[in-house]
């Protein structure tokens, strides 16, 4: 049974994560929530710091749009592959951005 708080969408493409900081591609999404993201990352995280991502989404006509989320790490974890998993908290987000990702989440298809 499900426990979160918000319906997740795992995704079957690779989406790309850029650290916006420091302008380099720091993973790909595991799956997001209009909540959170679990991010599949190249290298450890610092755990309990702040992030700002960006990543594109497409839209409900299929237009890539570019999402800028301020988040939290929760938690991660080391990957078989030899990445890392890592679990964020959205903490800022657009209201446009949130529109867009919640549509995103719910075309679950």
């Amino acid at each position: 049974m499900e426990h979160r708080r918000s319906k997740r969408r795992a995704v079957e493409t690779n989406i790309p994560v850029t650290n916006t900081m420091t302008g380099q591609i720091i993973g790909q999404i595991g799956n997001l929530s209009v909540d959170g993201i679990m991010l599949l990352a190249n290298r450890p995280l610092k755990g309990n710091a702040l992030y700002q991502f960006s990543f594109h989404i497409e839209d409900a006509r299929g237009t890539p749009v570019q999402l800028e989320i301020g988040c939290h790490e929760q938690w991660s974890e080391t990957a078989q592959t030899g990445q890392y998993w890592a679990g964020f908290r959205l903490i800022d987000i657009a209201a446009r951005d949130l529109d867009l990702l919640a549509a995103w989440v719910d075309n679950d298809r």
